[in-house]
């Protein structure tokens, strides 16, 4: 395996979209073809689907220095209300766009801290984005929980609003790597509101693991990895932590690039990590996610229902996904757009009635063939273009494929490809034999972080 490392650890996309940020065509986008995507997605499938909706709350009391979120570092609570209120009025300028009521099926509070926000300030929001919109009888609504200041009150108020999914940041529980990421937080206070979301009714609680993390070594994530699973949650992320200081400037570099594990010990921490959960009944997911056999994420992987967006994986499809707040990214299908990535900018715009978008990318025929195969390949492991997924460039492809091929990494049919056990940590590599744009265009410069 290190060897393989070795030769396939290199800069790449996550791949929560296609074409990627990079490769965004900023300059034949506007704020016109951004609505007509819109409206077209919409009309196609919300009577069917509905549509998803991801919130960006973007305020924390610390910054905790492994985070590449975009977000705002305050204690001060009256930034709340009017922060809230420039969301009801950006999705009041998106209905506008819809012509009626949506129906929304998935709904998503992500940040920054979500739980940041109080209670009574949450209901608040939710009920101004429900009373505006259909919620389907079945919606998939959660959140993003910090263990230390998520009280019982958020998790009440929320599960009376229809949540029943909760993901809880963990990281690590080891004391010298919280220091240096500035994230402490004791196993206790995760026991607690774990504790607290299943006697609500929760249905499934998630908790983030992230390796690579400076200090870390396999003593330290074994032990992270047992209170875990003293607690069972129903979904685990076991995310590969991304080192971009150059993109996101101090928050990262509050620790020596020594200090982090080197390429080949940071993927054992993940793979003896997953030897570890699977002894206990997790199933891998895609990439870097588990679940328990019960958990709605297995099922749609079973099911090959599973879907990949800017919020992740999820176990619901909708074609169209409105992200509201600062920073927030949007996808019509036919294109995706960014909000602009300041609050007194996002806030300035949408009491100007504007939709705060500051850049985007309208997909074409081809980025949406290769979109699709991308997409198989992120959240089946699969592809096959048997149909009408064959391109032009479909052979070069392939080609760069075949290293891959005679190291036992993927396996190549006439009209289909799949990716081999061995294969799996190599997912991203995978998928960038596809990435027409960036095979095109090769960056000058690092704007990825490590694949493995």
């Amino acid at each position: 395996m290190k060897s393989l490392i070795d030769k396939y650890n290199i800069p790449g996309p996550r791949y929560t979209s296609y074409p990627t940020v990079p490769f965004w065509e900023e300059h034949t986008f506007d704020l016109e073809r951004w609505k007509i995507s819109v409206k077209k997605s919409f009309d196609e499938s919300n009577e069917s689907e509905g549509v998803s909706v991801y919130i960006h709350l973007p305020f924390c009391e610390a910054l905790c220095t492994f985070c590449a979120c975009h977000k705002r570092i305050t204690r001060r609570h009256a930034v709340e209300v009017p922060y809230l209120e420039s969301i009801i009025k950006e999705w009041d300028l998106y209905i506008a766009i819809f012509g009626t009521k949506p129906k929304i099926k998935e709904l998503h509070l992500g940040g920054g801290t979500p739980t940041f926000f109080s209670p009574e300030n949450l209901r608040i929001l939710l009920e101004g984005i429900f009373s505006r919109s259909i919620v389907d009888a079945r919606p998939e609504l959660s959140f993003e929980g910090h263990p230390n200041n998520t009280t019982k009150e958020h998790l009440d108020t929320l599960y009376r609003l229809g949540f029943t999914r909760c993901s809880f940041g963990v990281q690590d529980y080891d004391l010298r790597v919280q220091k240096a990421i500035n994230r402490v937080q004791p196993f206790e206070n995760v026991s607690k509101v774990t504790r607290w979301a299943r006697e609500i009714g929760y249905t499934s609680v998630s908790h983030d693991l992230v390796f690579g993390l400076p200090f870390q070594h396999w003593g330290s994530m074994e032990h992270t990895i047992k209170k875990t699973l003293e607690l069972k949650p129903d979904r685990l992320a076991f995310y590969s932590y991304a080192h971009v200081p150059w993109i996101k400037g101090v928050g990262q570099r509050g620790y020596d690039e020594s200090d982090l594990p080197s390429a080949a010990n940071k993927r054992k921490l993940y793979e003896k990590g997953k030897v570890l959960l699977e002894a206990l009944g997790y199933k891998e997911v895609g990439m870097d996610h588990f679940a328990l056999e019960h958990d709605e994420l297995y099922k749609s992987m079973l099911g090959k229902k599973i879907h990949r967006n800017f919020m992740g994986y999820s176990s619901s499809k909708t074609q169209l996904m409105v992200g509201l707040g600062m920073s927030s990214i949007s996808d019509s299908w036919y294109g995706f757009s960014q909000n602009t990535k300041t609050v007194e900018e996002y806030q300035k715009l949408v009491n100007d009635h504007t939709i705060p978008i500051f850049r985007g990318h309208i997909l074409t025929d081809e980025d949406l063939y290769i979109r699709k195969h991308i997409l198989n390949i992120m959240c089946m492991l699969e592809t096959s273009w048997e149909k009408d997924l064959r391109f032009p460039e479909m052979e070069r492809s392939l080609q760069l494929l075949e290293e891959m091929r005679r190291d036992g990494l993927v396996e190549i049919r006439e009209q289909s490809l799949k990716i081999t056990e061995k294969g799996k940590p190599f997912t991203r590599n995978v998928a960038m034999a596809f990435d027409l744009r960036m095979l095109r265009k090769t960056p000058e410069t690092r704007i990825f972080s490590m694949t493995v």
